[in-house]
């Protein structure tokens, strides 16, 4: 690695967590499930849902807001390893994230280079961020809140696992959004306090696109989904791609799921030896 690996991953755990933020750019991307070559579940026929155009009263607004909540990934444990670029203003590395979730109480990343050796491990918990080096044998604790310094206050833990697995952010998901239907897609859009957005949903209701942003603080953030996949009957992208700008900042990052496994009991091994040294 060119730079300082403690501070990509950092990156990176930021990245996962900065859904606070709108690309300008609006991209349509393919809602239609497909299946590929990852290590999965058999595929099963996923049935089309069909949603009806802007809803004239509220009982419909909250009947197309069930459709949509009832199709979001229910799990208790997630475990996923995703071939990774990651573009730094132009500085490009590709690495390999072993990810483990165990819902709504902490997400357990490894990050692997060249050879697979382990360069890096984080854990990110409702009130904390950790991080280990073991290339340069340094670590970093900071609380959640650290993120604030990238993101928007809405930002939460939750967002980061809806990230990972495509779901839709819960804070979307309201009677306030504005919801209509365009070329088979459904598109919710509104105000999240400063922040805007803009969030589309493919013929089987999973998340495809959505779009951030703050423009008082400069803040864009594009996020597609695509190639889905099924997964112990749970369809999922396997491709996510982030696109955030930050001011004169640029950083994309593409994970591509090449193993998927849901309600696994899982391990979450992290220890700072007593050698390592706090990071600066």
């Amino acid at each position: 690695m060119k730079r300082n690996i403690l501070n990509r991953l950092l990156i990176i755990c930021c990245l996962l967590a900065m859904v606070s933020c709108k690309a300008r750019k609006k991209v349509i991307t393919n809602g239609a499930a497909t299946t590929t070559n990852a290590t999965i579940s058999s595929p099963q026929v996923v049935n089309t849902v069909k949603i009806a155009t802007t809803p004239p009263d509220l009982t419909l607004i909250k009947n197309q807001l069930a459709v949509i909540k009832s199709h979001q990934v229910n799990f208790d444990t997630f475990a996923g390893r995703a071939t990774t670029k990651l573009d730094i203003d132009g500085n490009s590395n590709d690495v390999t994230l072993n990810i483990r979730i165990s819902r709504d109480k902490k997400i357990w990343v490894s990050i692997t280079a060249l050879l697979g050796i382990e360069v890096a491990r984080a854990v990110i918990t409702p009130d904390s961020i950790k991080v280990i080096n073991k290339l340069q044998g340094l670590y970093f604790k900071k609380p959640f809140s650290f993120i604030y310094q990238y993101a928007s206050r809405q930002v939460n833990y939750k967002t980061i696992e809806c990230l990972l697995v495509g779901n839709a952010m819960p804070e979307l998901l309201t009677e306030n959004s504005s919801i209509k239907s365009d070329m088979g897609n459904v598109i919710l859009s509104g105000n999240l306090q400063e922040l805007m957005y803009s969030l589309m949903l493919g013929t089987n209701m999973r998340v495809t696109q959505f779009n951030l942003s703050n423009i008082n603080e400069g803040q864009a953030l594009l996020v597609n989904n695509s190639n889905f996949i099924q997964a112990t009957n749970r369809l999922i992208p396997s491709q996510i791609d982030i696109l955030s700008t930050i001011k004169e900042k640029k950083i994309q990052a593409n994970l591509r799921y090449t193993k998927v496994d849901f309600d696994q009991q899982l391990d979450f091994p992290f220890n700072i030896p007593e050698r390592y040294t706090p990071a600066n």
